[in-house]
C-alpha cells in the first residue's frame, strides 16, 4: 500500500461560518464520490484559506458533518500572491491505497482556474 494526494479548491462567496461549511462539504463530498474514497482510506486532510476567508475552521465541518472524528487535520492560510485567486479553499486529501490508483483532482466554483 502507498499513499497519494488528491488536490480540491472551491471558491466561496461570502466569508460566514455557514459559507465556508457548506463549501467544505460539498467540496470533499465531490471529492471523495469521484475517486471512490472510504473514511478508512484517508491519512490526512490539509486545508487552506485565502486570507479573505476566516470566519470558520473547514475542518470542523469534516468532523461533525462526515463524521471524520479519527482524521488528522489542519487548517493554513494559503499563501498571499498578489493576484491570486480571492475566497478560496483549498484541500490535500492523502488517502492510503494500491499502486494503481490514480487520483482525480476536483475544481469547484470557479477554482478551475487554478487548473489552468
Amino acid at each position: 500500500m502507498i499513499s497519494k494526494g488528491i488536490r480540491g479548491a472551491i471558491t466561496i462567496d461570502e466569508n460566514t461560518p455557514e459559507a465556508i461549511g457548506s463549501a467544505t462539504i460539498r467540496l470533499l463530498k465531490e471529492i471523495t464520490e469521484r475517486n471512490n474514497i472510504e473514511t478508512d482510506m484517508i491519512s490526512h486532510v490539509i486545508f487552506t484559506l485565502t486570507e479573505d476567508l476566516n470566519a470558520d475552521f473547514p475542518a470542523k465541518y469534516a468532523r461533525i458533518n462526515l463524521k471524520w472524528k479519527d482524521t488528522a487535520m489542519m487548517c493554513f492560510h494559503e499563501l498571499n500572491v498578489p493576484g491570486s485567486l480571492p475566497k478560496c479553499l483549498r484541500v490535500l486529501i492523502v488517502v492510503n491505497c494500491g499502486e494503481g490508483f490514480i487520483p482525480e483532482f476536483v475544481y469547484l466554483e470557479g477554482a478551475e482556474k487554478l487548473r489552468a
